[in-house]
């Protein structure tokens, strides 16, 4: 069964562009051109990605990937007429998996998607269902953090980051790993991206939790504290 995709942008023609395109690869294809509809919507449904506008009526696309962050697992590739990095930063920071700016080449869209769309399905594959790690549960599926009796509220790439520290104990990655596992290979941000989302993952799970990922000084970061998969 082909992905389902929403495409959320409140430019007729390029809205329609991209509509016919996608369903010309047989892609399920839904459009919509508020934010605040938008955000309601995928309460309702869970699409496979989205095709996310920033400047949108009713909710900017910023504010829709904050709504997006307890629905993690849904990729989002982020477009935008602002071609300054501030911009592209702060939302790959919300969780956008990628960032294009207007105007873009369709066929490059399609094949972002596509490696987009692999990358969702090889990580659902790999990941055990449930980890535990030193009294802190990382339900993959469910995609929930608990810290003790805390539910913990993390951006879909905080999440990402320490479910894949926590399902491989011990094993130290290079910044350089994890931003390839995590944010992708084609992500052009640097190192300091990584440091900022462990800093943010400690900071959420307080004192009796944030040591369970270590510093590795000169390389990276592990995962410690005990372990158990289900």
């Amino acid at each position: 069964m082909q992905a389902k995709i929403m495409v959320i942008e409140d430019e007729r023609a390029i809205a329609d562009a991209i509509s016919y395109a996608l369903k010309r690869e047989g892609y399920e294809v839904e459009v919509i051109d508020r934010g605040d509809i938008a955000a309601k919507r995928l309460g309702e449904t869970r699409p496979d990605a989205i095709i996310l506008d920033v400047m949108l009526p009713g909710m900017d696309g910023y504010d829709v990937l904050k709504k997006l962050q307890d629905k993690g697992g849904i990729g989002v590739i982020m477009l935008t007429a602002k071609e300054d990095i501030v911009n592209k930063v702060l939302g790959l920071e919300l969780g956008a998996d990628d960032y294009m700016t207007k105007p873009f080449d369709m066929r490059e869209l399609l094949a972002r998607l596509k490696s987009l769309l692999r990358r969702i399905q090889a990580a659902g594959e790999q990941k055990p269902r449930e980890v535990q790690l030193g009294g802190v549960n990382v339900h993959v599926a469910r995609r929930t953090v608990m810290a003790g009796e805390r539910k913990l509220e993390l951006t879909p790439k905080e999440f990402d980051l320490l479910a894949l520290l926590a399902a491989n104990p011990d094993r130290v990655y290079e910044r350089e790993q994890l931003l390839d596992l995590v944010w992708g290979m084609d992500y052009y941000g640097g190192t300091r991206t990584v440091d900022i989302h462990v800093q943010r993952l400690r900071k959420k799970l307080g004192p009796d939790y944030g040591d369970i990922i270590q510093t590795v000084h000169g390389i990276g970061y592990r995962a410690s504290g005990g372990h158990d998969e289900n």
